[in-house]
């Protein structure tokens, strides 16, 4: 009789950076107190043995998320406000989920291994959009203002996030939407729904693939951008995309981290 497949967070997730816990285990308090989370909530399902596995997944990938975007901790906290939840807290047929009600990102316990930069992404995009546009709620993503047009309060850094969605939803000369934007609507128009083409899911899939591309690799932190059934039907950015992808992203994040650094 074979023995059943062990469930997915009991597997190795590929990772090729350096050791940030010297071999030793975290807690998931500890990651609180690092990165200064707000909250982190584990669901009752989730064992001390999973539970013990998933701080140290989480650990690594966040630390590796911070070293790869060049910012300080408070940034992937975002300025001590976001909350973490690990086997609760998602949605029902859903590994992970953002809800910018609450401002917690919520990883399934056996199928959230991998989202965890997508769904920072939507994270990071809630928050900043206060901080980008003139006249935003609770529920809205800077994404989505900036395709709607909406008025900009000026800053150096808000010019250079603009210059990020610039590449990710239009051609290079602006007139057009990009490709990447019409495979997505296809993708939706073909699956009867509106999701792949909404504003903040292409652009958490463009960094998410953004992330994918570096030399460090984390797969609990990112995986699936290349070779999974969604990368397979276009609904990630192509390998030329990638490209103005990185040198927008990783401009605007180099310089949000040097602003972050001089303010201290």
């Amino acid at each position: 009789m074979t023995k059943p497949n062990p469930p997915r967070l009991h597997k190795p997730f590929y990772r090729n950076g350096p050791e940030h816990r010297d071999g030793a285990d975290v807690s998931f308090q500890d990651i609180v107190k690092i990165f200064g989370f707000r909250t982190v909530k584990i669901g009752k399902w989730v064992t001390p043995h999973e539970q013990q596995l998933a701080a140290n997944l989480f650990f690594d990938a966040l630390c590796d998320l911070m070293e790869i975007l060049a910012v300080p901790e408070a940034v992937i906290s975002l300025n001590l406000s976001l909350s973490l939840a690990f086997g609760t807290g998602g949605q029902k047929s859903s590994s992970a989920h953002y809800d910018p009600q609450s401002k917690t990102l919520a990883l399934a316990k056996n199928a959230g291994g991998g989202a965890l930069a997508h769904e920072w992404f939507h994270a990071f995009d809630n928050y900043i959009a206060s901080r980008m546009f003139e006249q935003t709620n609770t529920l809205s993503f800077a994404s989505a203002l900036w395709l709607d047009d909406n008025q900009q309060i000026p800053h150096p850094l808000n010019n250079y996030l603009s210059h990020c969605f610039r590449t990710l939803f239009l051609t290079d000369d602006g007139q057009e939407p990009h490709p990447y934007v019409l495979r997505s609507a296809t993708a939706d128009k073909s699956l009867g729904m509106y999701y792949y083409a909404q504003p903040q899911e292409l652009a958490a899939r463009g960094f998410e693939a953004v992330l994918q591309e570096q030399p460090r690799k984390n797969a609990f932190l990112v995986q699936g951008t290349k070779q999974s059934m969604e990368a397979k039907i276009g609904i990630y950015p192509d390998p030329e995309h990638r490209i103005g992808l990185t040198n927008a992203f990783f401009g605007y994040f180099h310089l949000l981290g040097k602003a972050l650094d001089n303010a201290n």
